[in-house]
C-alpha cells in the first residue's frame, strides 16, 4: 500500500519526500522505504553492459588523454540529463498525485501527443538498434571462440548471430522470470570478476609510452558512442520511485551510480589501448575501424588477457541483451491489449522483439559500431538531451516558485543541454550527407 505523504519544511516549503512506501503487517503498517545503495546498484548494473565494449575502437586513434578528456565530459552532460529526468518524475509526481510514471508515460502529460510519439520513435529505434549491436558482436565472439577450436572458414558470420539469439533468447522465452533473474546475476558475477581479472592482468602489459600519444581531431564519433556506454537514464524514473522522492538520497544516488560506471570505464579505456602497441595506431587507417579488443582477445597482450576479455565481452553482451529485450517486452505490453500473464502471448512478443533485429543482424554482421554510433547520436541524443530539458522547462513554468530544480543554471542549462543535443545531430547528418 502506498500513501501520498507531501512533507513541508518551515518557511522553505521543500518536498522532503512526496510519498511513503506502507506494507501491512498483521495489526500494524511497516515502512519499506528503498535504499540509496540499492538504488546506485541498479544504475551500476545498467550502465555497465555492452556499451563499454566498443569504446576501444572509437578511442584508439585519440589515445589515452584526448579520450579520457572527453568521457568526463559526456558523463558530466549525462549527468545533468539524469538530474533533469529525475526533476521531471518528481514534478509529474506531484502534478499528477501518482507515485510511479514512467518515462514515456511522462514526456505524453508533459510534451503532448507529438512529444511522445517522438519519444516512443526514439525508445523503439535505441532498443532495436542495440539489440541488433549486442546480437552481431555477441555472435562474432561466439563464431570466434569456435575458430580457436579449428572450425575457421567453416562457420559464416551469420551461424554466429542466429546462435547468440537461439541461445539467449530461448533462454529467456522458455525461463520464467525468476529463473532469467538468478541467471542474469551469475552473468553478472562473471562481468564483475572477469572485468577485474583482466585489469589486474592488464596493467602488466600496458606501455608507458602509450599515453603520450595524444591527436585532439581523431575523437570523431567518439561522443555518441561514449553516449550509449554512460546511458542509464530509462531507470532513473525508478529510482525516483524507489527513493520515495527524496530528493537529497536521489541526487545522491545517481551522483555515485554514474560516477561508479566512469571510473571502471576510465580505467578500462587506459588498460585496452595502453595495451596495444603503439605501431598499431600509427598504421591504422582512419577510414577503417579498428577494434584493439579483437587484438586482444586474439591473445596478442597474453593467452589469459585474450580468455578474460572474450569472457567479459560476451557475458557483458548478454546482461545487456537480456534487459533490452525485457524494454521491449515492457513496451509493447504496454500499447497493447495483452495481458501480461497471458502464455499464449510469449511467441508472438518474443518475435516481434527478436526477428527483425536477428533479421538485420544477418544481412550487415559488422554492424555493431554503426548501430551504436546512431543510435547515441539520434535517439540518446532526444531521450537523453532534448526531451528532459523540454519537460523541465515547460514544468517549471507551470509550478512557477514551487518548481524545486535538481540541476543549478536555470534557462541557460537547459538551452545549453538542447544545443549539445542538436549538435550531435547535425554533426552526424553532415557526416553521413559526405560519405
Amino acid at each position: 500500500m502506498t500513501f501520498i505523504n507531501t512533507v513541508f519544511k518551515p518557511r522553505k516549503q521543500e518536498v522532503t519526500r512526496l510519498f511513503s512506501h506502507l506494507e501491512l503487517d498483521g495489526n500494524k503498517f511497516s515502512h519499506q522505504p528503498g535504499s540509496v545503495i540499492g538504488s546506485t546498484a541498479l544504475l551500476v548494473g545498467t550502465t555497465v553492459g555492452a556499451g563499454i565494449l566498443a569504446l576501444p575502437a572509437v578511442t584508439l586513434p585519440s589515445g589515452v588523454v584526448p579520450s579520457t578528456v572527453l568521457l568526463i565530459a559526456v558523463w558530466l552532460y549525462a549527468l545533468v540529463s539524469a538530474l533533469l529526468i529525475a526533476e521531471a518524475s518528481l514534478n509529474a509526481m506531484r502534478l499528477e498525485g501518482r507515485v510511479s510514471v514512467g518515462l514515456l508515460a511522462m514526456v505524453e502529460n508533459t510534451l503532448g501527443f507529438v512529444g511522445a510519439r517522438i519519444a516512443g520513435g526514439a525508445y523503439l529505434f535505441l532498443h532495436y538498434a542495440l539489440l541488433v549491436a549486442y546480437i552481431t558482436q555477441g555472435g562474432e565472439i561466439l563464431v570466434s571462440v569456435l575458430s580457436k577450436w579449428g572450425m575457421q572458414n567453416v562457420l559464416p558470420a551469420w551461424v554466429g548471430t542466429v546462435t547468440f539469439t537461439l541461445l539467449f533468447g530461448g533462454m529467456m522465452y522458455l525461463g520464467r522470470e525468476k529463473f532469467v533473474e538468478k541467471l542474469n546475476n551469475v552473468f553478472v558475477a562473471i562481468v564483475i570478476a572477469s572485468f577485474l581479472g583482466l585489469l589486474l592482468l592488464g596493467v602488466g602489459q600496458v606501455k608507458s609510452v602509450q599515453f603520450s600519444f595524444q591527436d585532439w581531431s581523431a575523437l570523431g564519433s567518439a561522443a555518441s558512442v561514449m553516449f550509449v556506454a554512460l546511458f542509464y537514464h530509462n531507470v532513473v524514473p525508478v529510482v525516483v520511485t524507489q527513493l520515495e522522492g527524496d530528493r537529497r538520497k536521489i541526487r545522491q544516488s545517481i551522483v555515485i551510480g554514474s560516477l561508479i560506471p566512469l571510473i571502471m570505464f576510465l580505467a578500462w579505456n587506459a588498460v585496452v589501448l595502453g595495451s596495444v602497441s603503439p605501431d598499431v595506431i600509427q598504421t591504422v587507417d582512419r577510414k577503417i575501424v579498428f577494434d584493439p579488443l579483437q587484438v586482444l582477445r586474439a591473445g596478442v597482450a597474453g593467452e589469459w588477457l585474450g580468455v578474460l576479455v572474450t569472457i567479459f565481452s560476451e557475458f557483458a553482451i548478454a546482461t545487456s541483451f537480456i534487459g533490452f529485450v525485457y524494454g521491449l517486452l515492457d513496451f509493447f505490453k504496454d500499447i497493447s491489449l495483452v495481458a501480461k500473464d497471458e502464455s499464449s502471448s510469449r511467441l508472438p512478443l518474443y518475435s516481434l522483439v527478436l526477428l527483425p533485429s536477428v533479421s538485420v543482424g544477418i544481412i550487415n554482421p559488422n554492424i555493431f559500431l554503426t548501430a551504436l554510433d546512431y543510435v547515441g547520436t539520434f535517439s540518446i541524443s532526444v531521450l537523453g538531451g532534448i526531451i528532459p530539458a523540454l519537460m523541465t522547462w515547460k514544468q517549471r513554468q507551470h509550478l512557477n516558485s514551487m518548481s524545486q530544480p535538481l540541476v543549478p543554471g536555470g534557462k541557460v542549462t537547459l538551452l545549453v543541454m538542447i544545443a549539445v543535443a542538436f549538435a550531435i545531430v547535425i554533426k552526424q547528418i553532415l557526416s553521413i550527407s559526405g560519405e
